[in-house]
């Protein structure tokens, strides 16, 4: 299964939610979201972690749907990144090494930061 399949699957899964993410930036610290998707994505966990007193079952079946979203985004944005590439092959137009090598350093990045969460 490629992050594709993965995007579209969870896309599929839930619709209505078609923001077009943006690439991954470099470096093994470097925030895996825009700060503004950030500063959003905080503030609607805080809005669930906040229920949790008054209806903790809910809040916990939210609390998925928040995750599986934010998973969701970060599969979009390496498929968005596969795609592009796959379009410029498809026109015929080589992608040279040095595109390759930095796609290739995004995912290194992406799955070390990955794995040290």
């Amino acid at each position: 299964m490629t992050t594709a399949d993965l995007a579209n699957q969870m896309r599929d899964d839930a619709p209505g939610q078609e923001q077009r993410p943006e690439a991954p930036t470099e470096g093994r610290n470097a925030p895996l979201f825009p700060e503004d998707q950030v500063s959003q994505l905080r503030m609607r966990w805080h809005d669930v972690q906040g229920n949790f007193v008054d209806d903790p079952r809910s809040t916990v079946q939210q609390a998925d749907e928040l995750v599986a979203e934010t998973i969701r985004r970060l599969a979009e944005v390496f498929a968005v990144e596969k795609d592009k590439m796959e379009q410029t092959w498809s026109r015929g137009d080589n992608v040279n090494t040095e595109e390759l090598r930095q796609a290739f350093h995004r995912y290194r990045s992406f799955f070390d930061r990955l794995l040290s969460a």
